[in-house]
């Protein structure tokens, strides 16, 4: 559920690329039948790729929350991203 989510409606299609995995995954909470689910995401730093500059890895902080607003799950996430090209210095 919480991938659908991340894929439907916050990673670009156009501009995701992939990811090299997870990090911390975290199950804290049990979900139960009849819990209504949220997802919340965070992205905690971002880097350009020195050796492919088109592309960079954004990592992100992800927790699914009941309707109660407890976090049932956690995990750390990394997206390769294509990168808009860099403005010019003299431009800046």
């Amino acid at each position: 559920m919480m991938m659908r989510l991340l894929v439907d409606h916050y990673l670009s299609p156009v501009a995701s690329i992939g990811s090299p995995g997870i990090d911390e995954l975290r199950w804290s909470q049990p979900v139960r039948p009849g819990d209504v689910l949220s997802v919340r995401v965070a992205v905690t730093d971002s880097k350009r790729s020195r050796s492919k500059p088109d592309r960079g890895i954004v990592n992100l902080h992800i927790e699914v929350l009941n309707q109660r607003g407890e976090v049932v799950m956690s995990m750390k996430a990394m997206v390769f991203m294509l990168c808009r090209a860099r403005e010019p210095e003299n431009l800046k």
